[in-house]
C-alpha cells in the first residue's frame, strides 16, 4: 500500500525536490503551498513520476488552514504516515531595519507553521501510534549569521521544541517518532522571491548545494527516523563543530564575512517578494526547485553518503571535528600573535 506523506512548501526549493521523490515511490504525496503555479506545477511532476498528488493551498501561519489540509489529505488517501515540515520565509536585512510585522511574520510561517504542523499531525498519529513527523531544520538553527534574524531565532526554536517534544513521546512510550534534519545553503528559488534590504542580490552562503542533496536528506531521514537529529552536507557539521569549539571567534570570523558572503554583485530582484503572499500567485510563474546558482551548487554531498553507514559516520565526524578543532586552535593561536604584536 502507498504512504501518505504531507510535504510543506512544497511549491518549490527543497519541498518540491522531495516531492519528487516520493512521486518516483508512487507515495501518496499532499502538496502545501500557498503559490498556484509552483504547486500545480509539483502536482503534475508528482503525477508523472508515478505518485498520487493532493494540492492543497494553505498559509501554514493559520492553524484552522494547516488542520483542514490533515482533514483532506485523509479524506483522500488515508491515515497519515509522513509530515514534513518545509515551509519558510525570511527576510535579509539588518535586524534594526526589519519591522516588527515582517519579523512576526517570519517567526508565524518558519516557526509556528512546524508547531501547527506538528500538531496537526500528532493528533491523527498519536491515537494509532505511528507515524514520522520531520522538521526540515538548518545549521543556521545551530549557528546564527547576520543579516538573517528573524530566520536564525525561528530556527533555533525549532530545535527546542522538537527537543522538547521528543522527551513527552519518550516518557509516554510512543511510537510516534520526530527528527530534525539539519540543512547546509541550497539553491533554492528564495533568493530571487525573498524580502531583501540589501543593497546587492542575496545569495546563499557558500558551499551551496542542489536542493535534491537536500531532498535525499529529508527522505532518509523520514525513512529512519530514530536518530534525533541528520546533518546535511560537511559544511553544516563543520559550522555546527565550529560554533561548539570556538563561538567566539567564529563570532568575529561572520562579523567580518557574514555580509558579503551572502551577497553576489548583482543588483537586488525587483518585483514581488513572497513573505505576505505568493510570489508565484499565477499558475505560470512556477520557480521550479533550483534557484539561481547552479553553477556553484553540488550535486553530491560524500558527508550525505558517509551518514548512510554508522561506522563511516563515526570516523567522518570525528575527523571534521578534529581538522575543526585545529583550524580553530591556529586561528585562536593567530588572533593572539596579531594582539600580542599589536601591543
Amino acid at each position: 500500500m502507498p504512504s501518505t506523506v504531507v510535504i510543506t512548501g512544497a511549491s518549490a526549493g527543497i519541498g518540491r525536490a522531495t516531492a519528487r521523490l516520493y512521486g518516483r515511490r508512487g507515495a501518496n504525496v499532499v502538496l502545501v503551498a500557498r503559490g498556484e503555479g509552483g504547486l500545480q506545477a509539483a502536482a503534475d511532476e508528482v503525477a508523472a513520476l508515478g505518485g498520487r498528488p493532493l494540492v492543497q493551498a494553505a498559509d501554514m501561519a493559520d492553524q484552522t488552514q494547516v488542520e483542514a489540509v490533515a482533514d483532506a489529505a485523509e479524506k483522500e488517501f488515508g491515515p497519515l504516515d509522513v509530515w514534513i515540515n518545509c515551509a519558510f520565509a525570511t527576510v535579509f536585512a539588518p535586524f534594526d531595519e526589519i519591522t516588527p510585522e515582517e519579523f512576526r511574520r517570519v517567526t508565524d510561517v518558519t516557526y509556528l507553521g512546524f508547531v501547527n504542523g506538528t500538531r496537526a499531525a500528532l493528533r491523527r498519529m498519536l491515537p494509532r501510534e505511528r507515524g514520522t513527523i520531520v522538521q526540515v531544520g538548518s545549521a543556521l538553527g545551530e549557528r546564527s549569521i547576520p543579516l538573517q534574524s528573524a530566520y536564525c531565532g525561528a530556527k533555533h526554536a525549532i530545535n527546542g521544541f522538537t527537543s522538547s517534544l521528543r522527551t513527552e513521546l519518550l516518557h509516554r512510550g510512543s511510537h510516534v517518532r520526530v527528527t530534525v534534519v539539519q540543512l547546509p545553503a541550497v539553491n533554492t528559488p528564495q533568493f530571487d522571491w525573498v524580502r531583501s534590504r540589501l543593497s546587492r542580490h542575496p545569495m546563499p552562503v557558500p558551499p551551496i548545494y542542489q536542493p535534491e542533496v537536500a531532498a535525499r536528506g529529508v527522505l532518509y531521514a523520514a525513512d529512519h527516523p530514530r536518530r534525533k537529529q541528520y546533518y546535511v552536507g560537511a559544511g553544516t557539521v563543520a559550522t555546527i563543530w565550529a560554533n561548539r569549539l570556538a563561538p567566539a571567534l567564529l563570532d568575529r570570523y561572520l562579523a567580518r564575512t557574514g555580509y558579503d558572503s551572502q551577497q553576489t554583485d548583482r543588483i537586488p530582484p525587483a518585483g514581488l517578494d513572497n513573505l505576505f503572499a505568493p510570489a508565484d500567485r499565477d499558475p505560470a510563474e512556477d520557480r521550479g526547485a533550483h534557484g539561481a546558482f547552479d553553477d556553484s551548487a553540488h550535486p553530491r554531498s560524500w558527508q550525505q553518503t558517509l551518514a548512510r553507514h554508522p561506522a563511516a559516520t563515526a570516523l567522518g565526524t570525528a575527523a571534521t571535528a578534529l581538522g575543526t578543532g585545529a583550524a580553530a586552535l591556529g586561528a585562536v593561536r593567530g588572533l593572539r600573535r596579531l594582539t600580542s604584536r599589536a601591543a
